[in-house]
C-alpha cells in the first residue's frame, strides 16, 4: 500500500482512555495520523467503510460485535486495509482466529508505545508483526501440525520461491532483491499466490508456507 501522506490509522477499543493515550502518542509521530476512533466492532466496520484508513488497531474483546467479527467484515469489504489485532493476553485460539480472519499483526495491550508504532508501520508495509509470545505459540502449533501434503501444486516454481520468502517474513522489497525481480513483480506474485491458495493476507501465506514445510518457523 502506498500513500502520499502519513499512515492513516483507525483506533478501535471500547476503553476511551486507551484510544486517547494512543492518539496522544501518534500525534507525536510525523508519519502516523489518527483519522478516526470506534468503541465496538460495528462502529469499526462503519468507520472503515467511511474513512478508508491504511491500518486499523483492533481490540478483540468488545461488547456487541467483537474484534474478530469486525476484522472479517472489514477484510471482506476492503481487503487493502491492514489490521493489527490487540488483546490483553495471548490465547492460541484468539491469535490464530485473528490471523485467519485477515489480521496482519498481533499485539498485547501492555506493549510499549514504540512497539505499537512499529506494528502500524509494519502492517502498512505489508509485513507481519507479532508479539514475541504469539510468535512462539504459533511456531509451536505449526511444528505440531506440520505435514508434507503437497498443497502447493497450483503454484509455479517461481511462486513457490516467493511463498518460501513470505514464510520468512520478507517484505515485497526484500523478496524482489532476493529474486532479482522488481518490487511490482513481487507484489503480483504475492497476489497470485493469495488467489490460488484462497488466502486473505500475506500473513496467512507466511503461516501456510511454514505449515507445509516451505519455510522454517524460526527463520527471519
Amino acid at each position: 500500500m502506498e500513500s502520499a501522506g502519513p499512515i492513516r490509522v483507525l483506533l478501535v477499543d471500547d476503553h476511551s482512555v486507551v484510544r486517547q493515550g494512543l492518539r496522544v502518542f501518534f500525534d507525536l509521530q510525523a508519519d502516523i495520523e489518527v483519522v478516526g476512533e470506534a468503541s465496538d466492532g460495528a462502529m469499526a466496520v462503519a468507520a472503515a467503510r467511511r474513512l478508508h484508513p491504511d491500518v486499523v488497531l483492533m481490540d478483540l474483546i468488545m461488547p456487541g460485535m467483537d474484534g474478530l467479527t469486525a476484522i472479517a467484515h472489514i477484510k471482506s469489504e476492503e481487503p487493502e486495509i491492514e489490521i493489527v489485532a490487540v488483546t490483553s493476553f495471548i490465547e492460541e485460539e484468539k491469535v490464530t482466529a485473528a490471523l485467519e480472519a485477515g489480521a496482519t499483526g498481533f499485539l498485547l495491550k501492555d506493549a510499549e508505545a514504540e512497539e505499537v508504532a512499529a506494528a502500524v508501520r509494519a502492517a502498512y508495509a505489508g509485513e507481519m508483526h507479532l508479539d514475541p509470545a504469539a510468535a512462539r505459540l504459533l511456531a509451536q502449533r505449526i511444528r505440531q501440525k506440520r505435514t508434507e501434503k503437497d498443497l502447493v501444486e497450483p503454484l509455479t516454481e517461481r511462486e513457490r520461491d516467493v511463498l518460501r520468502l513470505l514464510g520468512r517474513g520478507m517484505s515485497n522489497k526484500e523478496i524482489a532483491a532476493a529474486l532479482f525481480i522488481t518490487e511490482g513483480t513481487a507484489r503480483t506474485y504475492v497476489s497470485n499466490i493469495l488467489g490460488k491458495l484462497g488466502l486473505a493476507s500475506r500473513t496467512q501465506a507466511a503461516l501456510y508456507a511454514v505449515e507445509h514445510g516451505l519455510a522454517d518457523p524460526d527463520a527471519g
